[in-house]
C-alpha cells in the first residue's frame, strides 16, 4: 500500500495494530480524522492520553475502574453473596448489559492456557480466594462465568477444586441454543449440553 506521506503510513501502522482493525479500515479511519476539525482529534487524542494515565483496576473484584473501589463492589444495593466470576472486563459489561444479574463480580484477568504460558500464578485466583475465605460468612454462590472453550473449562474445572471445600455453591452459567438459532446449525457439544441441561417447561 502506497501512503502520499510518511504521517499517514505511520498513523495507519499504529491503527492497524488494534485488534480487529487492518490496514483499509486503519486507512479510512485515519484520512477521516484528518478532515475532522483539529479540535475533535485533539478531544480524542486527550481522552486516549487520559485513559492510560489515570485509568485503575478495581482493588476487589478487579474490574476496570475510575477509582480504587469500582461502583458495583461500592453499591450497597448489590447483592454481595453472589460473586460472578468472568474473563475480563468486558464480560462484566456484557452481563450488566442484560439487567438481570444483581450480584458482584470477580475479573480474573484471563483463564488458564498452557499454550500461551497462562497459568493460576498470572490470574487474581489468589485474590478470589481470600475474598472467599475472608467473607465465607457472606459469600453464598460463585457463579463460573467462563467461556465455553477447552481453555475456560479447564479454568472452570480448576476453580471448582480450589472452591469446593468451601460452604459455598458453586455454579456454571448455562449453555444451550440461542434464542432464534435453529437446531441444524448448532454443534454436537452445545445441542448435547442443551439437551443434558434441560429446565422444566413453564
Amino acid at each position: 500500500m502506497e501512503f502520499p506521506s510518511k504521517l499517514i503510513e505511520d498513523a495507519v501502522n499504529e491503527v492497524a495494530k488494534l485488534p480487529g482493525i487492518g490496514r483499509k479500515t486503519a486507512l479510512r479511519l485515519v484520512l477521516h480524522l484528518v478532515k475532522e476539525k483539529e479540535d475533535k482529534t485533539t478531544a480524542l487524542t486527550e481522552a486516549l492520553q487520559r485513559l492510560r494515565t489515570n485509568i485503575r483496576f478495581c482493588a476487589t473484584c478487579h474490574t476496570i475502574s475510575d477509582e480504587s473501589e469500582c461502583t458495583i463492589c461500592r453499591n450497597p444495593r448489590r447483592d454481595h453473596s453472589i460473586v460472578c466470576v468472568v474473563e475480563e472486563s468486558k464480560d462484566v459489561m456484557a452481563i450488566e448489559n442484560t439487567s438481570q444479574y444483581t450480584g458482584i463480580y470477580h475479573v480474573l484477568g484471563g483463564i488458564i492456557s498452557p499454550i500461551q504460558g497462562i497459568g493460576p500464578a498470572e490470574l487474581t485466583v489468589d485474590s478470589l480466594m481470600t475474598r472467599i475465605s475472608s467473607g465465607s460468612k457472606e459469600i453464598r454462590e460463585v457463579i463460573l462465568a467462563l467461556s465455553p472453550t477447552m481453555e475456560g473449562d479447564t479454568t472452570a474445572f480448576y476453580l471448582h477444586r480450589r472452591l469446593k471445600d468451601f460452604p459455598i455453591k458453586i455454579t456454571s452459567i448455562a449453555r444451550g441454543i440461542p434464542t432464534g438459532g435453529d437446531l441444524e446449525y448448532a454443534d454436537e457439544i452445545t445441542l448435547g449440553r442443551s439437551i443434558t441441561a434441560r429446565v422444566l417447561f413453564s
